[in-house]
């Protein structure tokens, strides 16, 4: 039941986030997420609401559906393309990293090399969301977009390795090198290997009956779903990384998606709207737990952080050898000797809720004194790895004016386009109420009508005695199918005459074939 609640609280606190972040564009949703969960932290009655933050139940139920879903939307050509840059900043960067990084806290602070490769293990990974977050409203590379995103992808595996390596060192005194690149070599191959065979599996299952008499949607769409926690606890059990496995399956699934997307096109379109909803409600869901645990984090640790500021110093330690280790490598390696865009793959390696997750999961393998040090180190260094490119992309980035003026440029469209619809509707042989009717539908794609004479349509509908006929249905969807038909007209002619960016043209192109689909859907049909 706890569970359960938890889950409410999150769910609602995330549909209020992405509301405000409606009324407050120029603030990114997962800012406005993480102080939602800061507030929830605050308030005792609803801070009891929510369990204490579990490792495991995060990873299985929020994390890997979310990196299922991300692998999915990466096309795998583009990751077949981009391995070398995978093996290099996944794996290379992230141990040489790991290697600088330890050095030089354990020369610098005076401890010991174990403890030092922990904290550093568990700030390796990075967060694509919460890179999104610092960009938002922002130009930057497309191709350092690629490098990043891949990056992040994949560098889970490294630091749990990393971590793992650490965590024994600092139990058995042996450091064991060789036999930890070993393990990192056959949990990566493994994951790979799990990951691709059982997502394979399920693949050819699920075509299999696709393509009969016998195919049931939900069915499938539940085996969709489970996918990802199914191949997670699978990869674990077979001690091999679950988080690439799951990423690999969800490549998998892209291909399968380019390869069948009209076997089944309801199914097809669910899924893929499925995969839409459940991404961003992850994704808020990830930063609110994180918010709830850094309030936590503070409250509890509060005497003790002003006790010694060592904490914030090994925190800023940590994310600056990393940002410095990532800007050579940048140079070096990815942006052909740009200083600029090397600074801005440096900056781009931002924390979150995965260094979260490594943090707690140690809680039961070291000394309660190392535990309350590294969760407040750790805390330094997801808030500054947000802070500081936040800050300075400002300076460094210019304005996305395309994002900025796509509200007022949709707006604008979709005026000029429901006018040629209700023109079309005009020129029509209909009675005047029928008429009527269909244009105020048309009218909502602006969302011209008021609250006001939605409710006196609402109150008509509710309070009518007599069925619709079916020659008045027949009427009324063939005006609306003329209308969107003209719509769409209208639509292509300025995707031809490039008047609008495509790429908006099909937005709205699409939420015209969707309306129609309302009308003409024999399982749907709203008129």
């Amino acid at each position: 039941m706890a569970l359960l609640i938890s889950i409410f609280v999150l769910a609602i606190t995330v549909a209020l986030t992405n509301l405000v972040a409606q009324w407050l564009p120029k603030i990114s949703k997962t800012y406005l997420a993480l102080f939602a969960g800061i507030i929830i932290g605050m308030i005792p009655s609803l801070n009891q609401l929510v369990p204490n933050f579990e490792n495991d139940v995060f990873m299985l139920l929020i994390l890997a559906p979310l990196l299922f879903f991300e692998g999915q939307v990466t096309p795998m050509v583009k990751v077949g393309k981009g391995i070398p840059s995978i093996l290099g900043t996944a794996f290379i960067l992230a141990i040489a990293s790991a290697i600088v990084a330890t050095l030089g806290l354990s020369k610098g602070f005076a401890i010991g090399l174990p403890v030092a490769l922990i904290m550093v293990a568990i700030s390796t990974p990075t967060d694509a969301t919460a890179f999104e977050s610092v960009i938002s409203g922002r130009k930057f590379s497309e191709r350092l977009v690629d490098h990043l995103k891949m990056e992040s992808l994949f560098n889970d595996a490294t630091g749990l390795i990393l971590l793992e390596a650490g965590v024994l060192w600092l139990k058995t005194s042996q450091l064991a090198l060789a036999g930890n690149i070993g393990r990192l070599l056959v949990s990566a191959i493994g994951g790979v290997i799990v990951g691709g065979g059982l997502a394979l599996g399920f693949m050819l299952f699920r075509q299999a009956f696709a393509r009969t008499e016998s195919n049931v949607v939900s069915s499938q769409t539940l085996i969709y779903l489970l996918t990802p926690i199914i191949i997670y606890l699978i990869a674990e059990k077979l001690m091999v990384s679950g988080i690439i496995a799951v990423v690999v399956a969800g490549l998998i699934h892209n291909g399968e998606a380019n390869s069948s997307r009209f076997t089944v096109p309801r199914q097809m379109y669910f899924g893929t709207e499925l995969m839409n909803f459940g991404s961003e409600i992850l994704n808020g869901s990830v930063f609110v737990i994180l918010g709830i645990s850094l309030e936590r984090i503070f409250r509890a640790q509060y005497q003790q952080m002003f006790v010694s500021l060592r904490w914030l110093w090994l925190g800023l330690a940590i994310y600056g050898l990393l940002v410095i280790c990532r800007l050579g490598y940048a140079y070096l390696f990815v942006t052909k000797r740009h200083w600029q865009a090397s600074w801005l793959f440096a900056l781009g390696g931002v924390h979150g809720a995965v260094t979260l997750a490594m943090t707690f999961s140690i809680s039961g393998v070291v000394t309660t004194a190392q535990f309350d040090q590294i969760i407040l180190v750790e805390t330094v260094v997801i808030i500054v790895s947000m802070l500081v490119p936040t800050i300075a992309f400002k300076w460094l980035l210019p304005r996305d004016g395309d994002a900025l003026n796509k509200p007022m440029v949709l707006a604008h469209l979709r005026r000029e386009m429901t006018a040629v619809g209700i023109a079309r509707v005009e020129a029509l042989n209909l009675t005047p109420e029928l008429k009527k009717t269909v244009i105020y539908d048309l009218q909502d794609q602006t969302k011209n009508n008021p609250l006001g004479a939605f409710v006196r349509r609402w109150r008509r509908m509710t309070s009518r005695t007599e069925a619709v006929s079916l020659i008045q249905s027949r009427d009324q969807r063939w005006a609306m199918m003329q209308a969107f038909a003209s719509e769409r007209a209208f639509l292509a002619e300025q995707a031809h005459q490039h008047v609008v960016a495509v790429d908006l043209i099909h937005d709205i192109y699409t939420e015209v074939l969707m309306s129609e689909a309302l009308v003409v859907d024999p399982y749907s049909r709203m008129v």
